[in-house]
């Protein structure tokens, strides 16, 4: 989503006649867009400000705004802390952003921009054109989140749940696809919660999918809470949709998913799974977990090494528990360091190898695969299958924008090597 909102704030600033720089010395305005999720987040911006000191040592300061999350929950307290920040700007008011540049430009007063404008902020943006031309693009379709996870401080700096309309967010799609997208990736805290007058994120998709020349559609991140039937019926309905399906679960232990307030169980989130593998059985998962959470035993990780062996996730991503201040995980007492990093070994050690088998089921069978981008000036090419797995291919042909049939020839964990396969051959979905 950051680097959604990042390229929105882009797209608002050249308003007031501002363009990108490659070279941040030449820069007069730099403006730091931050995601409170990040582990240290918060130590990051000063780190980040404290290079900035040093580049600009003998030259002219330039503004420095704060924007996102980290601006969001820090507020004032980065200005006092840090001299050098002119302004902070949560992620609800980045449409006062030209606002507070200009004024920032006439005096040197400091700003402090963080009410909860979601309806205004989108209101304003809608009527600036989404000028993003990559292949694959990401599109913001709901903020906030109203689950209140003990250890998320999300609720505390996006605030609560909030879904653009579908008419909004159809024109912007056509907006990208006349620039060159040929897929789009749905974006919100809880994405699967979207509701627009009674509108679900089915409904969004089956709309986006009418749009010509859009051959892709995925979503992230979903909650298991919001995974509704229909939901389910459009991943055997809906060809554009892609097969596959984040769904964070965070841990295998009911018990821990009770202390971390999720709000459902391992045996409904896995009734979950297979609906969706009898609608679909070409549908693979990835998803979230946190390791050392406040509470976890031994026996709670063997439970989440069981639900790791059970879906046989393509892709999982694991961090140490840290807290988030503000949240209420923050005052539980810690699984001991050493305990967790022993653990988070184990359990990546194990998740490599579940996506090692699979990667490795994929050599010698083909694949669709949507170019992205030229890799240098090579004659090679990286682009992404239908579980966007990353795949390079060489070919003198210009393949960037094209979805091409690939024999997936060798790979390692990070990134998938084939051939672009002959004409009219068939392709069979890995």
């Amino acid at each position: 989503m950051n680097e959604y909102d990042s390229n929105r704030i882009y797209d608002y600033v050249k308003k007031i006649d501002y363009k990108k720089t490659e070279s941040l010395q030449d820069a007069n305005c730099y403006i730091l867009n931050t995601c409170h999720i990040r582990e240290k987040a918060t130590e990051k911006v000063y780190h980040d400000i404290g290079r900035l000191k040093k580049i600009f040592r003998n030259k002219n300061k330039p503004i420095v705004l704060i924007a996102g999350c980290v601006a969001q929950a820090e507020g004032e307290v980065l200005l006092k802390k840090e001299k050098y920040i002119d302004a902070v700007v949560g992620p609800q008011s980045y449409q006062k952003l030209n606002k507070t540049i200009c004024e920032l430009e006439k005096n040197k007063n400091k700003v402090n921009s963080t009410e909860f404008d979601v309806e205004e902020k989108f209101d304003k943006l809608n009527l600036i054109k989404n000028s993003n031309s990559n292949v694959s693009s990401y599109l913001t379709i709901q903020e906030g989140c109203d689950k209140f996870c003990k250890f998320c401080v999300v609720p505390y700096t996006r605030g609560s749940e909030f879904s653009r309309s579908i008419s909004e967010l159809v024109k912007e799609t056509k907006d990208l696809v006349n620039n060159g997208s040929n897929e789009v990736t749905l974006l919100g805290q809880n994405v699967n919660a979207y509701n627009y007058n009674e509108k679900k994120l089915s409904n969004l998709i089956y709309e986006i999918s009418q749009i010509k020349n859009l051959n892709r559609i995925r979503y992230s991140t979903s909650h298991p809470l919001d995974f509704s039937k229909d939901l389910i019926k459009s991943h055997g309905n809906i060809q554009k949709l892609m097969p596959l399906i984040h769904l964070p679960v965070q841990s295998g232990s009911d018990k821990i998913l009770k202390n971390m307030n999720r709000k459902h169980t391992i045996k409904e989130y896995l009734d979950i799974i297979y609906e969706l593998k009898k609608t679909n059985p070409l549908i693979k998962f990835s998803s979230d977990f946190i390791i050392g959470y406040p509470g976890e035993t031994e026996k709670d990780f063997e439970k989440t090494l069981k639900l790791l062996k059970e879906v046989e996730y393509i892709n999982s991503y694991s961090f140490i528990y840290s807290p988030r201040p503000g949240t209420p995980a923050a005052k539980m007492k810690a699984v001991e360091s050493s305990i967790s990093k022993k653990r988070l070994i184990v359990f990546q050690k194990f998740a490599e190898q579940i996506k090692m088998k699979y990667r490795k089921s994929l050599f010698n069978k083909f694949s669709n695969v949507l170019f992205e981008n030229r890799i240098g000036n090579k004659d090679e090419f990286f682009g992404r299958d239908e579980y966007s797995n990353s795949v390079i291919v060489k070919s003198k042909e210009n393949l960037k924008g094209k979805i091409q049939k690939v024999k997936i020839i060798d790979g390692n964990q990070n990134t998938l090597f084939g051939e672009v396969a002959s004409k009219n051959r068939k392709v069979f979905a890995a």
